[in-house]
C-alpha cells in the first residue's frame, strides 16, 4: 500500500491512547520514530484537546526536539515530562556563573520568596545533588512552601506544581511535572531529587546551561486546602545550654505583700523569662513563707509552643562564699496553660528576715535563676 503512496504526499493520523497528563514526550517521540521512516509529515492531536484544562498539541518539530535530545533526558521517577513554549506564569530564577555555586562548594540555593494560589513559596536547588538523599549525578529540585506562620493550626495545601528548565538553544522549557502533593505542617517542601543529569544539563547541545547561565522556573497550582486536628513536634535538645540570670532587689525590707516582677530576660527573641515574688507569701502561704516562681512571658510566644525546662531558682548566700545557697531545683512543661512553675512554700520568712543569716545584706537580697531548655513542642 506504501508503495503506491510513494513520491506523493499524505497524511497519517495515528490515534494513541495515553493516560498519563500532559502525554509523556517520550512515548510521543517513539510513535514519531516508527511512522518518520515513510517520509510523512507528522501531527499528533490529542481527541480531547481541551483535557484536564490543557490543551496539547505535538507538533513535528517539537517531538523532534525530543527525538534529537537522544534518551538522556527522562522525566524523574513519578513524574511527566513535555515541553513548552510559554514561559512559566508564577516565577522564573535566572542564575548566572552557575559553575560557581559547585566551586564555591554551595550545596544548596534557596530562591526569592514568590506568591502563587495565595501562600508564598521558593525553589530549592541543590546543583551537586541532594547529598541527604544520596544523590550524585543528578541536579535536586524543589518547591517549598514559606511563611507558614499566618496559617492556621492544622493546615494543609494540596497542589499541583511545575518546575521548568529553559532550552536555551531552542527559546522552549523542559517542563517536569508530578503529580498532586499535599503540603503540611511536616511536610513543607516536595519535588525531584533527580531533576535532571548533570551530564546532560552541562552538556551545550541541550541548552540548559548557555555561557554558564541557566533559567528555572515554577507554576504552583492550589487544588484545595484545609485544616485539620491539631498536632505537635517534639524537638529535644541534644546540647541544651544553660542560660542564667541574676536579679538584685534593693529597698527588700521595705516591700509589701504585692507581687514582684524581675525585669524580662532572653533565652531567644520570642522565648522570653521573668522570676516572679512574692515578699510575703502566696495564696494559703501568705504571712508564713516567701514565694518564689519562675514564669514564661507568653506575649511573644508562637502559638502552640511549649517548653520543657529544667530550672534552678535560688537566693544567694551573700557572707559565706555562697555555700548556703537557698536553692531549689525542678523540671516543668511552660506554655500557654501553664507559664509558671514555682514554690508558694520557698523559705520561711523567719529564714529570710533573720538578721544573722546573709540573705539580706544592707536592705538588698539577691536571687538567680538558671534555665536550660530540654525540648520544644510545636504546634503543627
Amino acid at each position: 500500500m506504501f508503495d503506491e503512496c510513494h513520491g506523493f504526499p499524505f497524511e497519517v493520523f495515528l490515534p494513541l491512547k495515553i493516560r498519563s497528563f500532559p502525554p509523556r514526550m517520550y512515548v510521543v517521540a517513539q510513535a514519531y520514530r516508527c511512522v518518520q521512516v515513510l517520509g510523512a509529515d507528522v501531527f499528533f492531536i490529542p481527541l480531547y484537546p481541551a483535557h484536564r484544562l490543557v490543551d496539547f498539541v505535538a507538533r513535528k518539530d517539537i517531538v523532534t526536539a525530543m527525538t534529537e535530545a537522544d534518551s538522556k533526558i527522562y522525566p524523574p521517577p513519578g513524574a511527566v515530562a513535555s515541553i513548552s513554549d510559554a514561559s512559566p506564569v508564577h516565577y522564573i530564577v535566572k542564575i548566572k556563573l552557575f559553575s560557581l555555586l559547585a566551586k564555591t562548594e554551595v550545596e544548596k540555593y534557596e530562591s526569592g520568596f514568590f506568591e502563587a494560589g495565595g501562600y508564598k513559596w521558593n525553589l530549592v536547588l541543590y546543583p551537586g545533588g541532594n547529598k541527604s538523599k544520596n544523590v550524585k549525578e543528578h541536579i535536586s529540585l524543589y518547591l517549598a512552601m514559606a511563611d507558614t506562620s499566618s496559617l492556621p493550626l492544622g493546615w494543609e495545601v494540596h497542589v499541583i506544581f511545575r518546575l521548568f528548565l529553559l532550552d536555551q538553544n531552542k527559546d522552549s522549557y523542559l517542563v517536569i511535572q508530578g503529580k498532586e502533593r499535599r503540603f503540611h505542617g511536616l511536610k513543607l517542601e516536595w519535588g525531584f531529587d533527580e531533576f535532571i543529569q548533570r551530564s546532560t544539563f552541562n552538556d551545550s547541545r541541550y541548552g540548559f546551561l548557555v555561557e554558564d547561565t541557566c533559567v528555572l522556573g515554577a507554576e504552583v497550582f492550589v487544588c484545595r486546602e484545609r485544616s485539620r486536628g491539631k498536632g505537635e513536634v517534639l524537638s529535644m535538645t541534644k546540647q541544651p545550654a544553660t542560660f542564667k540570670y541574676t536579679w538584685k532587689i534593693e529597698n527588700f525590707l521595705k516591700l509589701d505583700e504585692k507581687r514582684q516582677e524581675s525585669q524580662i530576660f532572653k533565652f531567644t527573641d520570642k522565648i522570653r523569662w521573668k522570676i516572679l515574688l512574692y515578699p510575703k507569701g502566696k495564696d494559703s502561704r501568705m504571712g508564713t513563707h516567701l514565694s518564689l516562681y519562675l514564669a514564661l512571658d507568653l506575649e511573644t510566644l508562637p502559638a502552640g509552643f511549649r517548653l520543657y525546662v529544667d530550672y534552678t531558682l535560688r537566693i544567694v548566700d551573700q557572707v559565706k562564699d555562697r555555700k548556703l545557697d537557698l536553692s531549689a531545683k525542678a523540671k516543668h512543661w511552660f506554655g500557654a496553660s501553664s507559664s509558671e512553675s514555682g514554690w508558694t512554700r520557698y523559705v520561711s520568712l523567719d529564714s529570710i528576715y533573720q538578721s544573722n543569716h546573709a540573705y539580706v545584706i544592707q536592705d538588698i537580697c539577691i536571687i538567680e535563676a538558671e534555665v536550660i531548655v530540654l525540648g520544644i513542642g510545636s504546634a503543627f
